[in-house]
């Protein structure tokens, strides 16, 4: 069986190049009822990092100890925890159908724990909630994006195998509470960084080095938590609800160095499976860690018997009944792409290391302002097709793209590219049923602070107020959607992209 997945990765190398002036772009719009979404995320924007009782975060921490770029902090970011109204007008210019934010677990459970609830922190989410609602907005909830209460690091974290405990309440009480309202929930986004950021190289809060144990047990407990938080919806309140319950997984589109070398391929593979496979083998496959992963990890430890070898914990069969076929749709982050080579390895930590890769750029790739974010549209449309034939073949549930975007002025020109998505739905048959455009507004982005920006509204951190401005990727984006429901205006918009978009090449 698993020789037979490996094809999917040659089925989506080998897709073609489309000439865009098909007529298929001048007489097709998204299928009817697609979701066209922007992002946020709490410790990004929120701010108000102590009001209503809130709990200490490990990226408040993480600021407060001078860790992030230039000493800053998400003390207020954004102040979204003050502008409700102001968010959702601005939700209301871009024309979008739903909008996906994420919750501050210590906003709502200061300690972590579902006995120091702060009414004032729930209320909040009610509030923007409704606003969404009223504007007739779908609201889409992550329950965790990387802001872990403190008080739980301070326990272990993702370490400890009590948090899956724990984290079921939190979830739990978010169904409860929202779930009358709130249809679509993603329990993690981009669980990869946590694992390997946040506990593999420490560049990212808890600031946890170590890829030999923690960076494997960590992403244990995030899978066996989202499947738990799965099974609690599952079991008492789809039937009443009607919701769905997803994860939203980061990936790179990872392109063999050397096309004609199958040892080129077989590492890109590898890289694939260290990143994506690592959390979507578990939940979309059999409930267990790919063959590709599970073998690497052994034969290194065979090949470094004098060091610390990585320690890649097991499911129990039970475990793996309760994780298999967890989800709803196939949520999915993508920002890059990447041409790997086979290597040595040797015994050094971590996925390159372990897994016998290398990781480089083609140098045609544009360059963004964002030093890890090359343009290589074409990576989309396989990334997409790479995983409806590799993760959905059994589990056909639909894809939502739950993050794209990049950095600043280059922003209008990424969402250019907005047709790879179209080509993977109406060329591929690929179901993707969301597309979402990573972020709403410039926010405190982890380790860069506010150097790096994001939004598609851009906020002024100088003015105490934060006014927001709309960049000329909102118009862009907004004028995107419009054109979805104006057979005029979409012609209008795709000629415009024949002309101007150095994409139209790669399409």
């Amino acid at each position: 069986m698993e020789t037979t997945r490996r094809s999917s990765y040659d089925d989506a190398f080998k897709l073609k190049a489309i000439d865009l002036e098909k007529d298929i772009f001048l007489t097709k719009a998204f299928p009817p009822g697609f979701q066209w979404a922007t992002s946020i995320e709490s410790f990004k924007v929120e701010g108000a990092w102590a009001a209503g009782g809130k709990g200490e975060t490990i990226w408040d921490r993480f600021g407060h100890e001078n860790q992030a770029f230039n000493n800053h902090t998400a003390d207020t970011a954004a102040d979204s925890y003050r502008k409700v109204d102001i968010d959702v007008y601005l939700l209301r210019g871009l024309g979008v159908n739903t909008y996906q934010f994420s919750i501050s677990w210590a906003r709502i459970f200061p300690s972590g724990h579902k006995d120091s609830l702060s009414e004032e922190g729930a209320l909040y989410y009610d509030n923007l909630i409704d606003a969404l609602i009223e504007s007739g907005i779908q609201p889409v909830a992550t329950l965790y994006h990387w802001d872990l209460p403190q008080a739980l690091q301070d326990d272990g974290g993702w370490t400890n195998a009590s948090i899956v405990a724990t984290y079921m309440d939190y979830a739990a009480f978010c169904f409860h509470r929202y779930g009358n309202r709130v249809k679509s929930w993603n329990t993690f986004s981009s669980p990869w960084v946590v694992s390997h950021a946040g506990y593999g190289t420490g560049v990212h809060a808890p600031g946890i080095k170590d890829y030999v144990t923690a960076s494997y047990q960590v992403t244990h407990n995030i899978v066996k938590s989202h499947a738990e938080a799965w099974h609690v919806y599952n079991d008492n309140y789809r039937t009443t609800q009607g919701g769905k319950v997803g994860i939203a997984l980061n990936s790179d589109w990872a392109e063999p160095a050397d096309a004609e070398k199958p040892e080129d391929k077989e590492a890109a593979e590898r890289y694939l499976q260290f990143m994506l496979g690592w959390f979507a083998h578990p939940i979309f496959i059999d409930g267990d860690y790919p063959v590709v992963l599970k073998t690497q990890i052994a034969n290194k430890a065979k090949e470094c018997p004098s060091s610390a070898p990585a320690v890649l914990p097991t499911f129990t069969d039970e475990e793996k009944s309760r994780i298999k076929g967890t989800s709803d749709f196939f949520g999915l982050n993508h920002y890059t792409s990447r041409l790997v080579s086979s290597s040595v390895g040797g015994c050094t930590p971590g996925p390159e290391g372990v897994g016998d890769f290398q990781a480089k750029v083609d140098p045609s790739w544009p360059a963004t302002a964002s030093d890890w974010i090359y343009s290589m549209p074409t990576g989309l449309r396989s990334l997409l097709n790479y995983i409806k034939t590799k993760y959905l073949a059994v589990n056909n549930v639909p894809i939502y793209i739950t993050g794209n975007g990049i950095r600043k002025k280059p922003a209008i020109t990424f969402l250019r590219c907005f047709l790879f998505p179209f080509t993977a739905i109406e060329l591929d048959k690929v179901d993707v049923q969301r597309f979402t455009v990573q972020s709403l507004m410039d926010g405190f982005e982890g380790n860069k602070g506010y150097s790096e920006r994001f939004g598609l509204h851009q906020v002024d951190f100088v003015d105490g107020n934060r006014p927001r401005t709309p960049k000329q990727s909102a118009y862009f984006f907004a004028q995107i959607i419009e054109s979805q429901s104006s057979p005029t205006l979409y012609v209008v918009v795709v000629l415009y992209l024949k002309k101007k978009n150095r994409c139209n090449s790669f399409i």
